[in-house]
C-alpha cells in the first residue's frame, strides 16, 4: 500500500506543486478533484502527475443523483457522465461517487436511497465501456440529510453489489466508516469491490466546523491500524489515499503540511502484511 494524498488534503497548494512536493518526499500518487481538471484540463492535469512519476489514484467527484426535477436529474446525469470521461482521461479508473442528501423537505429516505441505485445502474454500463469503475462512497450519518443519504459500506454495497465487481465498487474512508459496529463483516463482504481506502482522524470535541475538522492520522480516536489490516485481508493492495479536510492544515504553508501528514502517516499507519512503517 503506497501513500496517496488527496488534493483536498493541501488545497493551498496548486496541484504542480501538491505532485512537485509528492514527488520530492517520495510520494506514489496523488487523488485530484473535478474542478483541478477544468482549470488544467485534462491532458495536463494527467500530464502533472504521470510525468513526474506518479499515479492518479481517484478523482472526486461524481454523483449528487437525488434531485427531485426531472430536468436536473438529467442534467446531473450528463454531468456524470462527463466525470466519467475525465476520470477516463486523467489516467485513474476511481470515479468517487458522493449519492446527495435528502431533497429538500423530503424526509423520504429509502426513496433517496432508492432513486441513487437507479442512477447508479444507469450510469455503470456508461462507465465500464471506458474503463472507469464507480466507486460509491458512503459518508457518516451526520451527512446524511444534505451530502449523502448512503452512510454505510453495507448500503453503498448493497448498490454495487447489483452489478459487476470492476464496474462498480466502494470506498472505505475511515472518517465516515469507523463507528459502524457492523464494519469488520461489511469489509470482508466488500472484497474485491474496495476501489480506494482513505484515512483521516475523528479528534474529539469535534470542531466547530466539522466538515473541514479532520485531524491527521494519530490525533484522533480511530484505530487505523486494525482497519488498514481489515481492509488488506479483505484483498485490497491499492493506496492508502490521505484525505484531510482541516481549516487547520490548510492554514499552513504547504511544505509543512506536507510534511505533517508524511510524518503522521509513518507514526501512525503500519503494513498490515508485515506491521511495518509505510511511507
Amino acid at each position: 500500500m503506497t501513500l496517496s494524498i488527496n488534493r483536498a488534503s493541501i488545497r493551498q497548494w496548486s496541484v504542480a506543486e501538491l505532485v512537485d512536493g509528492c514527488a520530492r518526499r517520495g510520494v506514489g500518487g496523488v487523488g485530484l478533484w473535478r474542478e483541478d481538471v477544468a482549470e488544467l484540463g485534462t491532458a495536463k492535469a494527467a500530464a502533472l502527475v504521470h510525468d513526474a512519476g506518479l499515479e492518479v489514484t481517484s478523482l472526486c467527484r461524481g454523483g449528487f443523483f437525488t434531485a427531485v426535477d426531472p430536468a436536473e436529474r438529467r442534467r446531473r446525469h450528463d454531468d456524470n457522465r462527463r466525470a466519467v470521461d475525465e476520470t477516463a482521461a486523467v489516467g485513474t479508473d476511481v470515479l468517487v461517487l458522493v449519492s446527495g442528501g435528502l431533497p429538500d423537505g423530503s424526509t423520504d429516505l429509502a426513496g433517496a436511497r432508492a432513486h441513487v441505485a437507479d442512477a447508479v445502474a444507469e450510469l455503470a454500463p456508461y462507465a465500464r465501456e471506458r474503463g472507469v469503475r464507480l466507486a460509491i462512497e458512503p459518508l457518516h450519518p451526520m451527512f446524511c440529510s444534505d451530502r449523502c443519504v448512503v452512510s454505510t459500506l453495507d448500503q453503498a454495497l448493497d448498490i454495487a453489489e447489483a452489478h459487476p465487481a470492476d464496474a462498480v465498487g466502494v470506498i472505505v474512508d475511515a472518517y465516515h466508516v469507523w463507528w459502524d459496529p457492523g464494519l469488520d463483516a461489511a469489509i470482508r463482504r466488500a472484497g474485491d469491490r474496495i476501489a480506494a481506502y482513505q484515512v483521516s482522524d475523528w479528534v474529539t470535541p469535534l470542531p466547530e466546523g466539522v466538515l473541514t475538522g479532520r485531524g491527521l492520522m494519530g490525533e484522533g480516536c480511530i484505530p487505523l491500524d486494525e482497519l488498514g489490516r481489515a481492509v488488506a485481508s479483505a484483498g485490497y493492495s491499492g493506496p492508502i489515499e490521505v484525505e484531510i479536510f482541516s481549516d487547520e492544515l490548510w492554514s499552513l504553508p504547504g511544505d509543512e503540511a506536507l510534511n505533517l501528514i508524511v510524518e503522521h502517516h509513518r507514526a501512525s499507519i503500519t503494513t498490515p502484511t508485515t506491521g511495518s512503517r509505510r511511507t
